[in-house]
């Protein structure tokens, strides 16, 4: 079994590896940009690891890892594009050092080379990952459409988050462990815990996400605290807020969701501080325990022994407990 820093590494020294068609250089270089920035690989890691269970030649599928990790910096390059986000991982957006249609463009080859990524070597193997590549490139656009139409709307309930968030978020982490599932020819009952463990681990992950950026620590979690509460983005806390909250509290949040001139100090001060009335955040805890738990359980069904399936269950628990 391989360690996660190991598989870390393996993913990095390949993804430094690839090559593109070198012209024209203004389509490829941001893409050779983007791919550089780095980040934790969570996704190719956790292939390798799925695959892992079951066979100790990770080599063989370092192309579709880094296939998952392209396609994964392609949807980052465009929601910057959709959100006209300045930075990514601390240096400029692509679309702001190349401008708009250049990352378009750029983004749209990403897609391509994921998915010739994921076709490397051919056999039997190919019909059921590109199914499920297809399925959760799809699902990832419904969730980010999604996420579009709930800016507009103060009415938006928990099982509508809930299915917006499976979508955007956990469905590329779940997709990760199946296609390293499928890679290895794993069993079919383990392949589908394995789905179901990155499904409920994604929603976890974006709940802790929703959470730490109102409570979290600035220096730690990396950005500036109260983002979400600035832009007004529907987040579970916004969302059970406006739903639990008394006429008076729901009013004021909604003061603050329709101010267009405001003291961004003063304004993340209050919405947190109802918030706080409100007790959102024990509720947000208690949803976050309850994706860990179910993701406890489907792990537990898959048929390896024990130690193995230990190094996803660590994963999973930094996760779970991170404050960045």
């Amino acid at each position: 079994m391989f360690t996660d820093s190991q598989l870390l590494e393996k993913i990095n020294d390949y993804i430094s590896k690839l090559t593109y068609a070198k012209n024209p250089r203004g389509l490829y270089e941001p893409i050779e940009y983007a791919m550089s920035l780095g980040g934790k690989r969570v996704r190719p890691v956790l292939m390798m690891m799925a695959y892992n269970l079951y066979h100790d030649d990770v080599d063989r599928i370092l192309s579709q890892a880094a296939g998952i990790e392209m396609y994964h910096n392609y949807s980052l390059m465009h929601d910057d594009l959709m959100d006209n986000s300045d930075m990514r991982r601390g240096k400029p957006t692509v679309h702001k050092k190349w401008g708009r249609n250049t990352a378009l463009l750029s983004g749209d080859t990403m897609l391509m080379i994921a998915y010739k990524l994921m076709t490397v070597s051919g056999g039997s193997y190919v019909p059921p990952v590109m199914r499920v590549f297809s399925e959760t490139a799809m699902q990832i656009c419904e969730g980010q459409q999604l996420d579009m139409e709930f800016e507009t709307r103060n009415d938006v309930y928990e099982h509508e988050y809930l299915e917006m968030i499976r979508l955007k978020t956990s469905v590329l982490l779940a997709a990760s462990l199946k296609i390293g599932a499928l890679l290895a020819e794993a069993p079919h009952d383990d392949t589908q815990f394995l789905y179901d463990f990155g499904i409920n681990v994604g929603i976890a992950f974006q709940l802790r996400d929703d959470l730490l950026d109102v409570y979290g620590d600035e220096k730690t979690f990396g950005k500036k605290i109260g983002a979400d509460i600035l832009s007004n983005k529907k987040t579970y806390l916004l969302i059970q807020a406006l739903r639990r909250g008394n006429e008076e509290q729901v009013k004021e949040l909604k003061k603050w969701l329709e101010a267009k001139d405001f003291d961004p100090v003063e304004k993340i001060k209050s919405v947190t501080a109802l918030f706080d009335e409100i007790d959102v955040r024990s509720l947000c805890e208690d949803r976050i325990a309850h994706y860990t738990l179910l993701a406890e359980t489907n792990i537990d069904m898959v048929k390896v022994p024990e130690e193995k399936k230990q190094l996803l269950v660590d994963e999973m628990n930094k996760l779970m407990h991170r404050e960045a």
